[in-house]
């Protein structure tokens, strides 16, 4: 057994589990502040039904999300001690101010939002809809900030094997920060919005408080629309950043090995790592060159030009990134469908079509997982991108057998909080859907 691959396994299931969560808190809080603001336009008591719905599910979305964000902070000084004592000085600041400036913020709010509305006026509790929702936005800023400076690391300088920062500025908004952000913040809208779409359309289906489904999806559809459109533009922008500043990634997404002037964009492929070529490949000749720069002739560098030693893993990563696009357009022309039902149709939806959003919800999720697995895996095998290996982060002291063992019972761990969060969730959806209460605190 490999300690260091044991460790990145456990990393990439706690990490993995935890990002299913934060996308839909993020959209979800963004659907509260929108119906929020109906209500205090003087929309109605039916805005205040719906917030107080959506509380209750944002609340357990929180909890989860939560308790399994701490464990992916303990694991820098459990199972990447070398990583936190080379750059925890730098790096640990930007984890520590999310939690001080975001995440109390986030929970502050949210806790008045809770318990709240009968206790501070309309405009309070609008104010603090929106600070919820600057919250919980600032929380998953400064975490990209901090997993943008892995990717592009820079504002620093190594003094021997530590890293000491030089230029706060320039360490905060490296090269990846803003579109990383603005890309995950995107997909996040896409997930939050197609989860609550789902919600209205099942209440319509289901025929119980159809005018309360109404008033959901038409926001929500509203919301995923613009989210959807402009995923597409600035997952583009961040492609055209990573093939900036990490090429051998990019060489990887797109399974290209051989240096190329007009390099086709890939559509299919089977890559052959060993054999450094790709099979079965299929692409759009140029459209690489021309997406990544502009110009359809540019030259786009190949694998081939890195040592073997500093090539990512490149089926799992050119798959990865093969299934985010796929969905990524896939849910796209999602947004297209919910602009044509908003602008033509009104609230005349087909059955045909709610049906189609309450089987939608899982691929916004399994778009944003392969996202990370492939901006992750893509970096490999550097921990911090041509600073320090992960082979060189990996505790020398926790013993593989150790590792398996956590690796095992956080499996079931997570299983068993899942298990318990999908009953929670349904249990309000159901509770809602009957038109029992939902007023303040669980």
């Amino acid at each position: 057994m490999n300690a260091v691959l044991l460790a990145r396994l456990q990393f990439a299931l706690t990490a993995g589990f935890h990002f299913l969560y934060p996308p839909t808190t993020l959209g979800l809080s963004l659907v509260i502040l929108l119906v929020e603001t109906l209500s205090l336009r003087g929309r109605g008591e039916e805005y205040e039904k719906l917030n107080a719905f959506l509380i209750k599910l944002l609340g357990a979305l929180f909890v989860v999300g939560t308790a399994t964000g701490i464990t992916l902070e303990f694991a820098f000084g459990t199972n990447w001690a070398e990583y936190s004592r080379r750059v925890g000085n730098l790096f640990g600041p930007f984890l520590a101010a999310e939690g001080v400036f975001a995440f109390f913020l986030e929970s502050v709010f949210l806790g008045v939002l809770l318990f709240g509305r009968s206790r501070v006026s309309p405009k309070g509790y609008w104010w603090s809809a929106l600070f919820l929702f600057l919250g919980s936005h600032l929380s998953a800023l400064w975490i990209l900030v901090a997993n943008s400076w892995m990717q592009t690391p820079g504002g620093h300088r190594m003094e021997g094997k530590i890293a000491v920062l030089e230029n706060f500025w320039e360490a905060l908004f490296n090269p990846s920060t803003l579109i990383r952000f603005a890309h995950t913040l995107s997909a996040s809208w896409v997930t939050g919005s197609l989860v609550c779409a789902a919600i209205g359309a099942w209440l319509i289906l289901k025929g119980s408080r159809k005018d309360l489904g109404k008033r959901l999806l038409r926001i929500s559809l509203f919301l995923f629309a613009f989210s959807g459109v402009l995923q597409l533009f600035l997952g583009h922008g961040h492609s055209v950043q990573v093939a900036r500043t990490q090429p051998e990634k990019m060489a990887a997404f797109e399974g290209l090995w051989e240096t190329q002037r007009g390099a086709p964009l890939s559509l299919f492929g089977i890559p052959d790592q060993r054999g450094e070529k790709t099979r079965l490949s299929l692409g759009v000749p140029k459209m690489l060159s021309f997406l990544t720069t502009g110009d359809p002739e540019a030259e786009v560098k190949g694998l081939k030009e890195y040592p073997r030693e500093d090539r990512p893993p490149v089926l799992l990563t050119f798959a990865a990134y093969h299934i985010m696009i796929a969905l990524g357009s896939l849910l796209f022309l999602g947004a297209l469908f919910a602009l044509y039902f908003l602008k033509v149709k009104g609230e005349e939806y087909p059955s045909w079509f709610l049906k189609a959003l309450l089987f939608s919800v899982p691929l916004p999720y399994i778009a944003n997982e392969a996202g990370w697995v492939a901006a992750e895996v893509g970096r490999q095998p550097w921990v911090i991108y041509h600073v320090l290996r992960t082979s060189q982060a990996a505790s020398v002291n926790v013993p593989a057998w150790q590792v398996l063992l956590t690796l095992t019972l956080f499996t079931l761990l997570y299983l068993f909080l899942f298990a318990i969060f999908l009953k929670v969730s349904f249990g309000i959806i159901l509770r809602f859907s009957r038109g029992e209460s939902q007023g303040e605190g669980y």
